[in-house]
């Protein structure tokens, strides 16, 4: 190879080198943000993000701490030049103020990233959903003319990869906090996930057709589920977890419409729910079909949880006629270290389907007490086989 060549192609690495190793900085004040608040800087937002975006290398977008930023709805679309990306969530961002200052005809999200490969969401800022005007019409609790049974989730990650979110505080989310949609190779972590009780639907986390996702180190409370995991689902691992209010970790509800189901390798460890109505819960309609396998819960602590462990495969029975009931089938669910007390007689609760029932059902090391003086507590089951080791109270009813 000739001097002048291999000189050539020295330079063209050492060019690609430096350009992956470019970091560029966007601050949403420098492209017309104001921040106070009032203004609208939905604008100014996505031009920064297309700045950022588009810069090669590893690139900021930084959202500055002492400012509040008003939104309307917006997309961050993807996918990207850069080969990772940060925003850093240092200030407040706030939603419109109910549905009456919503400015878009979809409401079904307000801050949407989209089609994002190495996306990181950093806090310690808040995102503020103002839900409380959206609550007030919601069907849930104020059925009639005019109430509204869809609302915003306040932030969408769809089909990305290698997403990381943490540090991030959330509160007052018109509906869902966090939804993942089509997402594999993600974390969730350190968040701080808040709506009040009477909020309806305000699941703090919802993960649907995603793959290989850990969500841990993080405080929820909300009116809905804590974390709720749809169908298409695998390898999904939750630890250290405090929940409540809300109602619980659920798996579904699955089946509905007579869909087949797919999810497997869920693992729950480390998580304490304090008041909620429900612990770990999977619930599936009769008109499913698929599976629900592979699914394990560990070191879980309940305090005053009205329903700590169940499986409710009679979810929306009635609503079905008797010739479209036919069952998911669930199997391979364990339940290893579970302790605190519930509020309800029956603590364990497998209401399985006489069409396929739970198979592989393991209770190892059960320690249940009720929060209410004197109230004996016991186990229900209705076609659920599996087996109990250790000490088990309320007594296994396995068969």
């Amino acid at each position: 190879m000739s001097e002048g060549l291999f000189a050539i192609i020295s330079i063209t690495t050492l060019v690609s080198i430096l350009q992956i190793c470019v970091n560029a900085e966007f601050n949403v004040i420098d492209f017309g943000a104001s921040g106070n608040g009032i203004t609208d800087d939905s604008w100014a937002f996505l031009k920064t993000w297309n700045a950022t975006c588009n810069a090669p290398g590893i690139s900021w977008m930084i959202i500055p701490k002492g400012k509040t930023f008003f939104l309307n709805p917006v997309t961050f679309n993807g996918p990207c030049k850069a080969n990772n990306i940060s925003v850093m969530l240092q200030g407040t961002i706030i939603a419109p103020d109910g549905p009456k200052n919503w400015k878009a005809s979809d409401l079904s999200t307000w801050l949407h990233f989209k089609n994002i490969a190495s996306l990181t969401v950093r806090g310690p800022g808040l995102i503020d959903g103002r839900g409380k005007g959206w609550w007030d019409v919601s069907c849930r609790y104020h059925p009639g003319k005019g109430c509204l049974t869809l609302m915003p989730t306040v932030v969408r990650f769809q089909d990305c990869e290698q997403l990381n979110m943490d540090y991030i505080n959330i509160v007052n989310s018109p509906q869902t906090h966090i939804h993942l949609l089509g997402c594999r190779n993600s974390a969730l972590q350190f968040l701080n996930l808040h709506s009040p009780e009477s909020s309806p639907n305000t699941d703090g986390i919802h993960i649907s057709s995603s793959h290989d996702i850990t969500i841990r180190s993080s405080i929820i409370g909300s009116g809905d589920d804590c974390i709720s995991i749809g169908d298409a689902i695998s390898n999904i691992t939750i630890l250290d977890i405090s929940c409540g209010p809300g109602h619980g970790i659920s798996i579904g509800s699955l089946g509905r419409g007579g869909s087949v189901v797919n999810v497997e390798g869920i693992t729950v460890r480390r998580a304490n729910f304090s008041g909620t109505t429900n612990g770990v819960r999977i619930k599936t309609w009769q008109e499913g079909r698929g599976n629900v396998r592979d699914v394990h819960f560990s070191d879980l602590t309940f305090k005053a949880v009205e329903h700590p462990i169940i499986i409710d495969q009679h979810y929306g029975d009635d609503l079905l006629p008797l010739d479209k009931q036919t069952g998911v089938h669930i199997s391979n669910v364990s339940y290893y270290s579970v302790r605190g007390t519930t509020k309800t007689a029956a603590a364990i609760n497998f209401n399985c389907s006489s069409n396929v029932a739970c198979t592989n059902l393991m209770l190892d090391t059960i320690q249940l007490e009720s929060s209410v003086r004197g109230q004996h507590l016991s186990s229900f089951c209705n076609n659920a086989h599996g087996i109990a080791k250790g000490i088990v109270n309320p007594k296994s009813c396995l068969t």
